[in-house]
């Protein structure tokens, strides 16, 4: 009872990796490393953490140790999720206030069905216990999921978010007909080369400064949560190009005259 059997990982594994960032206790390390093998998901990733798993955090992965110890270790998001098409945020922080109000959550439900019939590397993002993702790491996602939740105490436990995530992913992909061949995600230097040219066209913008970020999220999260291919991200880095090109003649016949 208990015990992994041999059994061959499903299709959708290699797809998706699970990154915490900042957990504040090992053994809820060593229960989202147990979750995640439940659903047959090995691809964890842990930012600001350093060293050997304590104790506590082997005791509570049971016989998901392997998880454990094919763990990637890193410094910062960006670095976790370098070699990711889609970033995906979870949060409990719903779109009823204005500090929330560019944000467009989906439900866990709706993003297996989001990202179904695509290739490439997808991460699914959770902040520390308590808190959660910090409004600069939403920044960096993608796309936004939240679990739906009682009002009067919404935040999850770790390891339990994790887990409906995962239930919610394999449900999807074990119970639908293949499809055939879709296309495939966006490239990730590609990914990080459109939020580039994006930030540098909000920077052109004659508007006042503290609108800026809020700009720049609305216009990739619109963008990439379209889940476009690399041809159409090109086309789309033109037209960017041709805008901010177009601001700066502006710029400079205005300071002529």
């Amino acid at each position: 009872m208990g015990e992994r059997r041999g059994e061959k990982l499903p299709e959708y594994s290699e797809a998706v990796c699970i990154v915490l960032v900042e957990p504040e206790h090992d053994g809820n390390i060593g229960a989202v490393a147990r979750t995640m093998l439940n659903f047959g998901i090995t691809d964890l990733r842990v930012v600001g953490r350093e060293g050997e798993w304590s104790n506590e955090a082997r005791k509570r992965a049971k016989n998901a140790q392997i998880v454990l110890d094919d763990c990637i270790l890193s410094k910062t998001l960006d670095e976790a999720v370098s070699d990711c098409s889609i970033v995906v945020g979870t949060s409990g922080k719903r779109e009823d206030g204005e500090k929330t109000s560019m944000r467009h959550f989906l439900l866990p439900d709706e993003l297996p069905k989001r990202l179904s019939g695509v290739e490439g590397k997808v991460a699914l993002v959770f902040g520390p216990e308590g808190k959660g993702l910090l409004n600069e790491q939403l920044v960096e996602c993608d796309v936004l999921v939240t679990i739906p939740s009682w009002e009067g105490y919404p935040i999850l436990n770790l390891s339990h978010a994790v887990a409906i995530i995962c239930y919610t992913w394999q449900v999807y992909f074990e119970s639908r007909v293949p499809s055939g061949s879709g296309g495939r995600l966006l490239d990730p230097e590609l990914r990080r080369q459109l939020k580039t040219e994006i930030r540098g066209l909000v920077k052109s913008l004659p508007t006042k400064e503290h609108k800026r970020g809020g700009i720049e999220e609305t216009l990739n999260r619109v963008i990439l949560r379209g889940l476009p291919k690399d041809d159409e991200i090109h086309r789309i880095i033109g037209v960017i190009n041709m805008a901010k090109n177009s601001l700066s003649d502006d710029t400079e016949r205005d300071t002529k005259v």
